[in-house]
């Protein structure tokens, strides 16, 4: 048996959208017979991912909430805050004591703010012998408060870290020489090879007819209970059956706001949240989809499935010059138009390059990292 050698890659994650977008990459480690360091925070319980992606358990768990098999934590407070910090410097310790080459972290959630202080010159301004990695760095929506943490979190990351991996052309050109002298490459989008392998192992076939998927869980919209009514306005306009699987959070706001009542349960079909293998299999045989999260929007443009994004500002504004993604700036009317247009018999989604490129971008990641 070949001897593995170690790549000398740390890899720091917390939520399923970290990992969904980070396993590829971790898979094409293995292809090439090489082992890296798996840090799990503990954001989300990513328990029932690491059998389905093919991929090692973390080597380190920094939870004991997620040992303990709980859903892990979600809401923003002081209890959160300090456990942010507690945990920030634990990664700190391990990045220290393993000495890698890169540590490498994605997006923009509360794991990737931790990950990139505990890896910054700041915390380590005497011994920092490894490079700080941001992948799918770039993306901008341009209002701070929209999303908020997130649109700051991605600013810090970009700002602290040495390399930055974007996953379009466009998203390196809005950082474009404001970060000094940083490595700035655009390697493409690993949602490609995400969707790739999933879909490649699937064998699951969803029936033909027309239906809608939705996806609704974004922070904005959630504690909004004004945009939440417009969304089920919007979802109950909807003249083909809808899939609706529904995120913890999101079901407890619609039942804190009383929209379960007003939900139409003749035409909408209300389930738990699916694993990330089941949602593909319904959104790839989808006829419309409305949602409010980032990669669902990238997973529009692979499938090239109408989408309608609930949301005043996106960070993925690529999917916007095609004739299939609406940004809904919460004009319910317009909204509910552009739905019946994508639709309607005769609609049409025109055939696009796809600006985060091909397959094979883990391949790019890594040959970037050496």
């Amino acid at each position: 048996m070949k001897k593995q050698k170690h790549s000398k890659i740390l890899i720091v994650i917390g939520t399923k959208a970290e990992l969904i977008k980070c396993f590829p990459i971790m898979i094409e480690l293995q292809k090439q017979n090489k082992d890296y360091w798996f840090i799990h925070t503990g954001q989300h319980n990513l328990e029932k991912y690491y059998d389905l992606f093919g991929i090692k358990h973390p080597d380190f768990n920094l939870s004991e909430k997620v040992k303990k098999g709980s859903k892990g934590w979600s809401k923003i407070n002081f209890k959160t805050l300090i456990w942010n910090i507690s945990t920030m410097f634990k990664i700190r310790k391990l990045i220290r004591k393993l000495s890698p080459n890169y540590v490498l972290y994605h997006g923009d959630t509360m794991n990737t703010a931790m990950a990139v202080g505990a890896a910054s010159n700041i915390l380590n301004p005497l011994r920092k012998n490894w490079k700080s990695v941001h992948l799918e760095g770039g993306l901008r929506s341009w209002n701070l408060m929209e999303p908020l943490p997130e649109e700051f979190i991605r600013r810090v990351a970009d700002f602290f870290s040495d390399i930055v991996l974007t996953p379009s052309e466009m998203s390196k050109n809005n950082i474009g020489n404001n970060l000094f002298s940083k490595k700035i490459i655009n390697v493409g989008n690993t949602i490609l090879d995400s969707v790739d392998i999933v879909k490649n192992n699937s064998k699951r076939k969803i029936k033909s007819k027309k239906y809608a998927i939705v996806s609704i869980h974004r922070y904005e919209n959630l504690k909004n209970s004004e945009r939440m009514k417009k969304i089920v306005d919007v979802i109950n306009s909807i003249d083909i059956p809808v899939y609706w699987p529904l995120h913890g959070n999101t079901r407890k706001k619609i039942e804190e706001y009383g929209l379960d009542k007003h939900i139409n349960k003749k035409n909408i079909i209300i389930s738990d949240s699916m694993n990330y293998s089941d949602f593909l299999d319904h959104l790839s045989g989808s006829s419309l989809i409305v949602c409010d999260g980032g990669s669902i929007q990238e997973e529009s443009l692979i499938f090239h499935k109408p989408c309608i994004i609930m949301r005043n500002h996106t960070e993925r504004p690529e999917g916007l010059n095609s004739n299939f993604q609406f940004l809904s700036k919460f004009d319910i009317e317009k909204t509910k138009e552009k739905t019946k247009e994508f639709l309607h018999k005769d609609f049409k989604v025109e055939k696009i390059k796809n600006p985060y490129g091909k397959i094979g971008v883990s391949k790019n990641v890594l040959e970037e990292l050496g």
